[in-house]
C-alpha cells in the first residue's frame, strides 16, 4: 500500500514542491510515498461569498480519486481553504480516513521556496498522521501540535513524538488485527 501525494493546485506544480513532502510522509509512516497525477481539479470547492476553498468539497471529491494500490491519497493545493468555523485551515483530513489536503497559500510568508517546503512537508505529515486516527498532540515540538497560525508550523518538527510514534504503531496494529479474516472455528 502507497501514500500518494498529488498536486491539485492551479497550474503547473511547482518545481521540486513536495519532494520534501514525499520523503518525510515516508519516513514517518514507514510506507511507500509517491506523486499521483490527477488532471482534473475539484470543480464546486470555490466558495464566491468566502473567496476561499472549502476543504470539505475538496476531501468528498479526492475520496473519488484514490490509486487503486492507494491506503492515503494528500491532495497540494496553492489555494487558499476554509472550514466554515475557521477563517483559513492549512489543511485537512478524514480522521481515520484515507485522504486529505493541504494548502500552500499561507505558508508562503515570507515566499521563500526552501521554507515552503519545509511547512508544507510539515503540514503534510499531520494531515495525514489524522488520516491514520492520530490527534492533536499537546507537545508543541510534535508535527501533530496543532497549528493555529504559522509561528506554530514554524516552531514544531516535522517528526511524530515518542508518544504519538507510539500510538501511531498501536492504531497501525489495531487496523491490521481488524482487516484479518477471522479464524477459523477450532474443533
Amino acid at each position: 500500500m502507497t501514500i500518494y501525494v498529488a498536486w491539485i493546485g492551479e497550474g503547473p506544480e511547482p518545481p521540486r514542491l513536495l519532494d520534501p513532502a514525499i520523503a518525510a510522509l515516508q519516513r514517518e509512516f514507514q510506507m511507500a510515498a509517491r506523486r499521483a497525477w490527477i488532471d482534473e481539479r475539484s470543480p464546486n470547492a470555490f466558495d464566491v461569498r468566502r473567496q476561499q476553498h472549502s476543504s470539505r468539497v475538496i476531501l468528498e471529491w479526492l475520496a473519488g480519486r484514490m490509486p487503486a494500490d492507494g491506503a492515503k491519497l494528500l491532495g497540494v493545493t496553492g489555494m487558499d481553504l476554509f472550514i466554515p468555523v475557521l477563517t483559513f485551515v492549512f489543511g485537512e483530513a478524514q480522521l481515520a480516513g484515507r485522504v486529505a489536503v493541504v494548502s500552500t497559500a499561507r505558508l508562503r510568508e515570507p515566499p521563500a521556496d526552501a521554507l515552503v517546503r519545509a511547512r508544507l512537508a510539515k503540514e503534510s505529515v499531520h494531515e495525514v498522521g489524522h488520516t491514520f486516527g492520530l490527534v492533536h498532540c499537546a507537545s508543541s515540538a510534535c508535527v501533530m501540535a496543532r497549528s493555529p497560525a504559522l509561528a506554530a508550523v514554524d516552531l514544531k518538527q516535522d517528526r511524530l513524538c515518542p508518544d504519538c510514534r507510539s500510538r501511531f504503531r498501536d492504531l497501525r496494529e489495531q487496523s491490521y488485527v481488524a482487516a484479518r479474516p477471522p479464524y477459523p472455528d477450532c474443533r
